[in-house]
């Protein structure tokens, strides 16, 4: 039989092929984001995939203030949702459990679009950095050595190397600065 009298009868039956629902994705704020004017106004939060010598595979959720780029956390897990974060269905960060906890304390919750990287461009920018100058160039034989040369890499990032975006200042001297400049204002005032 060929294909064309296969979907005359096909039509005429009125058969068709169940289409699978998209994805659920979280409902969340979906709009153009200020840039903040000063430190811990907002955060963005993203995870990076590598794999420890033996092929098992971890994840780091990186945390980063937008305001001053600082690292504030890195933290190294293998990959599976009951020791990550308390995602029952979904992708990171989309789950239930999570909306729960950011409505629970208040918190704003932003996501990006789907496919558009450069709305958590600190971020994203951080995470090429993390790969290229530490996860690519380390081959990690457990999760201890992994976190420990990440936690060495993190210090350095915030604390000894200096960021053209800020001045020629590193994170942690920009973030100081800040809350300088903010206590001045405020005594003036």
């Amino acid at each position: 039989m060929n294909w064309k009298k296969l979907y005359r009868i096909y039509r005429e039956e009125g058969l068709s092929v169940r289409k699978n629902g998209g994805r659920k994705r979280a409902i969340g704020t979906r709009a153009p984001m200020a840039i903040p004017q000063g430190p811990n106004q907002r955060w963005s939060l993203d995870f990076v995939s590598d794999s420890l010598s033996d092929g098992r595979r971890f994840r780091v959720l990186c945390v980063i203030d937008d305001f001053s780029r600082e690292c504030l956390a890195a933290r190294v897990a293998i990959t599976s949702r009951q020791r990550f974060f308390p995602t029952c269905y979904g992708t990171e960060l989309t789950s239930n459990a999570i909306l729960k906890w950011q409505e629970d304390r208040k918190v704003e919750w932003h996501y990006i679009a789907p496919g558009k990287p450069m709305q958590n461009g600190f971020v994203e920018s951080f995470n090429g950095r993390l790969r290229d100058e530490c996860l690519n160039e380390h081959l990690f034989d457990n999760l201890r050595h992994a976190r420990e040369l990440i936690a060495a890499w993190r210090d350095d990032y915030n604390h000894h190397r200096p960021h053209t975006s800020l001045d020629g200042l590193t994170p942690w001297e920009y973030h100081q600065g800040s809350v300088e400049d903010q206590t001045l204002n405020r005594a003036n005032q």
